[in-house]
């Protein structure tokens, strides 16, 4: 299962790093994304990265102040959030499949992690 983990709450133009971590198996093989959901909204893409950490993605709305990394040893994927919005307030959940991309199939999901940006 994935466990994603260290949403908050944080002020305009705060930072917040979010982990997740796997157990249970591998994350070495598998694309990870980071994907969010805030309150009356469709789900959207935030951040991909490739199984080999070579290749990212991110969402425009994000660009230049996210950055995702992941660290295999530790079978963790990091998001680092800086020069947070009120508009990045969402549930923030991580995923994981075999193919990156924002549509590709992801197998495992995270339950979720808050992130609250007060203005």
């Amino acid at each position: 299962q994935l466990q994603a983990s260290g949403g908050g709450l944080v002020q305009h133009g705060g930072s917040l790093r979010l982990s997740c971590a796997a157990s249970g198996f591998t994350l070495d093989y598998y694309a990870i994304g980071w994907f969010r959901q805030a309150p009356g909204k469709s789900r959207e893409g935030v951040s991909v990265i490739s199984s080999s950490g070579a290749t990212t993605y991110y969402a425009d709305s994000v660009k230049g102040r996210f950055s995702i990394s992941r660290d295999n040893a530790k079978n963790t994927v990091y998001l680092q959030m800086s020069s947070l919005k009120p508009e990045d307030t969402a549930i923030y959940y991580c995923a994981a499949g075999p193919f990156e991309g924002w549509d590709s199939p992801y197998d495992y999901w995270g339950q979720g992690t808050q992130v609250t940006v007060s203005s």
